[in-house]
């Protein structure tokens, strides 16, 4: 972001960008501070101004941040993005890697499923285990 006030048009507010993308202004900030999008420059008021391509890359972000991908691959992905190379094989390699996570936290969680049946199946109403 440049010192100086802003002479590029067109240039939205943080307000319109976080309205543009369904997003609060307050995680909208939080992603500029993280380095993930980028102001152009401020106004005369101070406020942030970004390009109206932002918009996209926040709807970008929120998909990427529905598969958990953290902060800093996000960053690394938006970063080739921006340079123009196709990032297919990254984006491929994230998707493929949350997947595996699912997959193993999905057998967790139906072997301890299968745990707690078996405990409430050996119950007794005293409260404590069935004698075979």
């Amino acid at each position: 972001m440049s010192g100086g006030l802003c002479v590029e048009a067109p240039a939205l507010r943080i307000g319109q960008v976080a309205q543009a993308s369904g997003l609060p202004v307050k995680t909208v900030r939080f992603y500029s501070d993280e380095g993930l999008i980028h102001a152009v420059c401020r106004s005369e008021g101070g406020y942030r101004l970004f390009a109206p391509a932002v918009v996209a890359e926040l709807g970008l972000i929120r998909a990427l941040r529905t598969m958990d991908v953290p902060l800093p691959e996000l960053k690394r992905i938006l970063e080739v993005r921006r340079q123009g190379h196709c990032n297919c094989n990254a984006l491929k390699s994230s998707i493929q890697t949350r997947i595996q996570s699912i997959d193993q936290r999905l057998a967790e969680l139906l072997a301890m499923k299968a745990e707690l049946a078996q405990l409430l199946n050996s119950w007794q109403e005293c409260g404590g285990l069935k004698h075979p």
